[in-house]
């Protein structure tokens, strides 16, 4: 589970960008081939010093027909709610702005750490012009140039020492989740559908540090839950039209969650935005059920859900393994449905392989259908082993892991969920070739 999230705020034309791509290196060149899925990044996953956490960069983000100090205003607000430790940005070269000023004066009511980052200090010669930030009264100034890469590690350093105390108080045997999905699909009506159930006992914890809503409540013995973005709304609506800040929302709520629910409304079908929202979830590794709300608006004979199974599975190729409820929050229907992938799911998640039978499968699955060539060669799997549970993690010992092409990849993940349950859960396969 990751550490945080760390946000870089500032004016425009800073440079934040160029500094989130430094701080995260490569991992942003990590392309997805599965068409509809826009790679436009608002956030990414880094990892520093064993240390992992989400960073979130809030530039490029455009508000149609609103004034300039507005967008700043909002931009910056959006993310000093939701973010953990906050890197605000200014140009050394510029020196401080009135725009600077503006976040500066927002940044001041914040009781959380705040680094000043003075980018574009390229050469000596701007050195002496990052202490002339000293007045914006934020602390000390971390010279750093995002277009040569000069004092990035020192940004990194200083926002892990402030997430190292982050601790998140899940219990293991308690199933976390969230619904996700974009606004107007029913996920508050949802929420309160379910903790409203028969023989739910409800107990309210609000004012959690990370300002989101926790309702830990009981159903049949089992302890539950539920991480609520629909709390979220008091902010006001015009932040909720907004699909990249309620994104920052919802990446808080998916990176505590073990399951994550995508909520999809039945009558209007899946849209674009639907897509987007979801790999959120599926680049942070978490399990996944699909609920389509609504159910009650359609009219249905008795192959009505499986054609719309069918449909979803089209539109998600990327997620065949996630389990699809059909349900109406406004009726409570079906509300069980929810709860049975819940509790299966939860126990994929965690599900733990021995390394014989394990290896029996990779045997089994090479007997019967051999690798390709590819890339000159024939790959082999020698060994596996399952290194950590949410989600499962299998490391695959391989002759040479240049040699498996990603068909291959795909039949071994297949024949491991026919094998085994994992319903809803990713599975991570790593390739270790054996000279490494």
């Amino acid at each position: 589970m990751g550490r945080g999230i760390v946000a870089i705020v500032g004016s425009p034309n800073v440079g934040k960008s160029t500094i989130f791509n430094r701080m995260i290196g490569q991992r942003h060149a990590i392309v997805d081939d599965e068409a509809g899925i826009t790679r436009d990044r608002l956030y990414a996953e880094c990892t520093w010093r064993g240390i992992t956490f989400s960073l979130v960069d809030t530039g490029g983000v455009e508000i149609a027909n609103a004034p300039f100090q507005k967008q700043i205003r909002m931009q910056a607000q959006i993310a000093i709610d939701e973010a953990d430790v906050i890197i605000f940005v200014v140009d050394g070269q510029v020196g401080i702005t009135n725009d600077d000023q503006v976040v500066a004066k927002m940044l001041y009511k914040v009781k959380k750490p705040i680094i000043l980052a003075v980018n574009k200090i390229d050469e000596g010669v701007h050195l002496a012009n990052a202490s002339d930030f000293y007045a914006l009264g934020l602390g000390d100034p971390i010279p750093v140039s995002g277009s040569h890469g000069v004092g990035i590690g020192d940004l990194l350093d200083e926002s892990i020492k402030h997430l190292e105390n982050i601790k998140e108080e899940i219990k293991e045997d308690q199933i976390t989740f969230s619904l996700i999905g974009r606004p107007n699909v029913g996920k508050s009506s949802l929420v309160n559908a379910l903790l409203n159930q028969e023989r739910v006992i409800v107990s309210d914890i609000s004012g959690t540090t990370r300002d989101s809503i926790d309702t830990p409540f009981k159903r049949n013995g089992k302890d539950y839950l539920v991480i609520d973005t629909a709390g979220l709304k008091k902010k006001g609506k015009i932040y909720e039209s907004i699909d990249k800040y309620s994104a920052i929302r919802a990446l808080k709520a998916i990176e505590r969650s073990e399951i994550v629910l995508l909520v999809i409304d039945a009558d209007a079908g899946i849209t674009d935005q639907d897509k987007h929202v979801i790999q959120y979830a599926t680049d942070l590794h978490k399990a996944i059920i699909i609920v389509v709300n609504k159910w009650d608006l359609i009219e249905r004979d008795q192959n009505t859900m499986s054609e719309f199974t069918k449909y979803i599975r089209n539109e998600y190729k990327f997620l065949d393994y996630a389990p699809v409820c059909y349900v109406s929050a406004k009726n409570k229907t079906r509300l069980h449905t929810i709860f049975d992938a819940l509790d299966q799911v939860h126990e994929a998640y965690y599900t733990r392989i021995s390394t014989s039978i394990l290896n029996q499968v990779m045997q089994d699955a090479q007997m019967m259908n051999q690798a390709p060539d590819f890339n000159g060669g024939r790959v082999k799997i020698l060994y596996a082993s399952q290194v950590s549970t949410c989600p499962p993690t299998i490391v695959l010992f391989v002759n040479n892991k240049d040699w498996m092409h990603f068909s291959y990849l795909r039949y071994i993940e297949n024949r491991l969920r026919e094998t085994f349950n994992f319903d809803g859960t990713p599975i991570n396969l790593v390739l270790k070739s054996r000279k490494e």
